[in-house]
């Protein structure tokens, strides 16, 4: 039943009992009927007294005075408490469809500073941290100061308050020597003009987590049933910052099951991937698969675009990293798996342009790899035999002289090579020194088994010979035999990692119809693989036209007119297009000791003529002609030119 109701109820029944009564208590029944003030009560004792009337009857009526004024407390003390619980209901109607916690904190400010009436409610609350109480809600506050203290613990009526888990009343702050007093919250207090102050704990369990506050700027005593009223409010203040408290954690804890799930399902996904690599993994060992449609297979579970590469043709450092760690590795916006088996780097799956990789994802082409590589052992284990038999076929060129090239032919073209074409016999011998002989062996294996994958790729022939072993590999148009000499070194030691040296002949061609021609090869690149040796260069590849003049000593047919062309052709050929005479020149220069002024006499000519025709000779050999060591080269090529000039006459 709501206020007015229960005034209208009232006044009803005073009226009508005021009709049926003709003593005393009618006129205060129905000043109880009106909800007449306190000082309303004394006028029907003055009428009295005004009137004349009888002793008797002034003191009925005083006696139906204070009974009515008992009357008017009860009934005002009743409506009074009818509006706090009034207040109550509705503050904890709000504490129970709580949504944001300031805004139940300040209704239940306005409510306490409304019932109480004071001019002042405020709200703090403990911090554990720093061990003080802050200002959290005020209502009817005017200080910036005051809005902002904090109180340390037994600072102040509220720092007691906070401190002693007790309610604390004065009704003169400043005047009140219980409290201690500091200069920060005396000021705060002052700017607000607070005087009468009451303080009660707000308490969850036995731990004090804030205070309530009702003041007054003026003097006042606070009842005891306006404490128990602001205690009452106090707990409901308290229970909503609790409640408050567990729906924050509920809420954390709702997001942590929600990121759970996400990384639950993130996961899923994962796995469902990775089988799905599994099965088409699976699938293309048992159909034969090979390493491009791994790669292929790979790419469209990663979305990215996945390259098998050679060993040479990757990048070395993150390559070898892998192989090390056993882990792909990032070079770049580019992941590297090695491709490994056992000391060998067969390759690499190269993931390109994808620098962002779940740890999944990246297990994915390191299994990927994995896989690459047993299909390449695999491969390479058919092909032992294949490679076995392009070894004999080598051995035969090598060693049996007198084979019917048709069948060296019928041979070779089943192995995908051609002799008819333009090779290169090419030497190889590690350079390392194995501990043991164990291990001596196992590295010429390797060596061997690398330069059998090489030749199969490049439809050539290798066999093991000599203590390394010799390819026989076709000639690529715009290559030289240096270029092929120095290539074969870095991938085989890439693939063995250790240091090979190799030397190559001159480029041959007809071998089936000149079997005698392979062997003569191989010698002469035996020799430039012994000369890059014995000159420290051990770990490089190069072939005889790399030496100079010793390149006639290495070179299995003595190619005198090829040196003399490389070395004074230009020359040779000006003086044959032009009449001129300038080999002439040349070679009378260095008889007489490179002096232009001897030159002369010799060749009875103006000195300014020798001049000019040196000065030809090194546009046409460039500026460095006289370097002692192109000096000896060309000396030497001028002498043969003169030797090979007078056998033709």
């Amino acid at each position: 039943m709501s206020r007015d109701h229960v005034q209208s109820a009232e006044r009803t029944a005073a009226e009508a009992a005021a009709a049926a009564l003709t003593g005393a208590e009618a006129p205060f029944l129905e000043l109880l009927a009106r909800g007449a003030s306190a000082d309303a009560y004394e006028q029907p004792v003055l009428l009295a007294r005004a009137e004349g009337r009888p002793a008797e009857a002034i003191t009925a009526l005083e006696q139906a005075k204070l009974l009515a004024l008992r009357v008017r407390a009860e009934l005002e003390g009743r409506r009074r408490r009818e509006a706090e619980l009034s207040a109550l209901f509705e503050t904890a109607h709000d504490l129970a469809g709580l949504r944001d916690l300031d805004a139940v904190l300040q209704a239940i400010v306005q409510r306490a500073r409304s019932l109480l009436g004071t001019d002042v409610a405020y709200l703090s609350l403990n911090d554990p941290e720093r061990g003080d109480t802050y200002m959290r809600v005020t209502e009817g506050s005017v200080a910036a100061r005051f809005q902002q203290l904090r109180l340390g613990m037994g600072e102040g009526l509220g720092g007691l308050v906070a401190q002693t888990a007790r309610p604390y009343v004065t009704d003169d702050y400043f005047n009140d020597d219980r409290f201690q007093h500091t200069h920060a919250i005396d000021s705060g207090v002052r700017d607000e003009g607070l005087v009468a102050i009451l303080g009660v704990p707000l308490m969850l369990g036995h731990h004090v987590i804030g205070v309530l506050f009702a003041a007054d700027r003026r003097a006042r005593v606070f009842e005891r049933e306006q404490i128990a009223l602001l205690g009452s409010f106090a707990a409901l203040a308290a229970a909503a910052i609790d409640t408050a408290n567990l729906l924050t954690e509920t809420r954390s804890a709702l997001a942590g099951l929600e990121r759970a799930n996400e990384i639950i399902r993130d996961r899923s996904a994962v796995i469902e991937r990775a089988s799905d690599v599994h099965d088409r993994l699976a699938e293309l060992v048992l159909r034969g698969g090979g390493v491009h449609d791994v790669a292929a297979a790979v790419s469209q579970v990663l979305d990215g675009t996945v390259e098998f590469t050679e060993a040479g043709d990757a990048s070395a450092t993150p390559l070898e990293a892998s192989r090390a760690e056993g882990h792909a590795v990032r070079h770049e916006d580019d992941w590297i798996a090695a491709v490994a088996a056992g000391g060998e780097l067969l390759g690499a799956l190269v993931l390109r342009g994808h620098p962002g990789l779940d740890p999944v994802d990246q297990l994915t082409l390191e299994r990927a790899a994995m896989v690459t590589s047993l299909l390449l052992l695999a491969r390479r284990s058919a092909a032992e035999a294949e490679q076995r038999v392009r070894g004999e076929l080598l051995d035969d060129l090598l060693d049996a002289r007198d084979r019917d090239p048709r069948l060296l032919r019928e041979r070779a073209s089943r192995l995908h090579a051609d002799l008819d074409a333009t090779h290169v016999v090419l030497a190889a011998r590690l350079d390392g020194t194995a501990p043991d002989v164990d291990q001596e062996a196992a590295a010429r294996r390797r060596l061997w088994s690398a330069a059998s994958h090489l030749a199969a790729t490049r439809h050539g022939l290798a066999a093991a010979r000599d203590g390394g072993t010799v390819l026989l590999l076709p000639l690529v148009p715009g290559d030289t035999a240096t270029d092929m000499a120095r290539r074969t070194a870095r991938q085989l030691g890439t693939a063995v990692h250790e240091a090979v040296t190799v030397g190559a002949s001159a480029p041959v061609r007809d071998l089936a119809a000149h079997p005698d021609t392979a062997a003569a090869a191989y010698a002469e690149g035996r020799r430039c693989l012994d000369a890059l040796r014995l000159l420290g260069r051990s770990g490089e590849g190069a072939a005889a036209e790399d030496f100079g003049f010793l390149g006639l000593l290495l070179a299995g047919d003595r190619d005198i007119a090829g040196f003399v062309d490389r070395t004074i052709g230009q020359v040779v050929a000006y003086d044959e297009r032009r009449g001129t005479d300038l080999v002439h020149t040349l070679d009378a220069y260095f008889t007489c000791g490179t002096s232009p002024a001897r030159t002369k006499d010799e060749l009875h000519v103006h000195v300014n003529t020798v001049a000019q025709r040196l000065e030809r000779v090194a546009r046409l050999l460039g500026d460095d002609w006289q370097e002692p060591d192109r000096a000896l080269e060309i000396q030497l090529a001028l002498r043969l030119h003169r030797l090979s000039s007078g056998a033709q006459q």
